[in-house]
């Protein structure tokens, strides 16, 4: 074995490890309740006449990554959507690590889906982590932005992300990316100054019509720096959550899985006509 693939394979670990750090387990995913959401018999209401469509993160899946959020957007009202996208041959239960330009295909043939179903005009999107970030891509490229009103990521990783310095270490073990590029391609793709996050952020962050939310955590362990996650443009909402409750102390995974005052701005993004304060009591809401 060539002497910089041991220590790739720690590496390529570490990797693994921080996009699925706290994370449920895929044995819950096969064992989990049926979803009351992907209702696709659903008709959205005046109040809330986009579906909603969420979009799960690296090494997730439909199900578990919206176990709360689903249900909490349902009990307002919204038709709520879910679809699985990047999947690898051979691996089950976790998804979101085949190519990230053609997990946008899937979703773009997934809202089609859910337009048709519904009847609606639009579809807003809320995705966490490699979720977040994806639906750019289907925005700028596969003609989204005619059919998104509102995009919220929450965690998402838009400028890639350095691990804390330690994707820095790959240029010095030839090969590496490429081992990691053939094993788990939507990995490779994430790493800050990837080729496919220079294509999609070339020419701006945002495209018109489209409103941005998006919702970040200083202790994010996962994307890093946190501020990477930040878009630019003139419609584009940034939240920090800990200048809504400094007492938040969520990390990368918890911040999409289950933290209330995060939810309570995914809310306020998806009906900013109605939207009220975000603090550290809207967790009791």
């Amino acid at each position: 074995m060539l002497p910089w693939k041991r220590v790739l394979r720690p590496l390529t670990a570490l990797l693994l490890t921080a996009a699925v750090a706290a994370l449920p387990t895929a044995a819950h995913a096969a064992s989990a309740p049926s979803t009351g959401w992907n209702d696709y018999t659903c008709k959205p209401s005046a109040a809330h006449p986009d579906p909603v469509v969420l979009v799960h993160g690296t090494f997730a899946n439909s199900t578990d990554n919206w176990l709360v959020l689903a249900p909490y957007l349902e009990a307002r009202g919204y038709c709520v959507f879910s679809l699985d996208y990047g999947q690898l041959p051979g691996v089950p239960l976790v998804y979101g690590l085949g190519p990230i330009d053609k997990s946008a295909e899937q979703l773009q043939a997934y809202v089609d889906k859910v337009l048709a179903a519904t009847g609606a005009a639009k579809v807003d999107l809320v995705g966490h982590s490699q979720g977040g970030m994806m639906p750019r891509y289907y925005l700028k490229f596969l003609g989204g932005a005619a059919k998104v009103d509102t995009f919220v990521g929450i965690a998402p990783d838009n400028h890639g992300t350095t691990l804390d310095g330690l994707t820095k270490l790959l240029p010095y073990f030839p090969g590496a990316e490429d081992v990691i590029s053939a094993a788990t391609p939507a990995l490779a793709d994430q790493i800050a100054g990837s080729a496919f996050l220079t294509e999609l952020n070339a020419g701006g962050d945002t495209v018109p019509g489209v409103h941005y939310t998006v919702i970040a955590t200083r202790y994010d362990e996962v994307v890093t720096p946190y501020r990477s996650q930040f878009l630019s443009g003139s419609d584009v909402h940034n939240v920090l959550i800990q200048n809504l409750c400094s007492l938040d102390l969520s990390e990368h995974a918890l911040l999409g899985l289950s933290d209330r005052i995060a939810f309570h701005e995914v809310a306020n993004a998806l009906d900013p006509a109605h939207a009220t304060t975000t603090n550290c009591l809207s967790a009791l809401s």
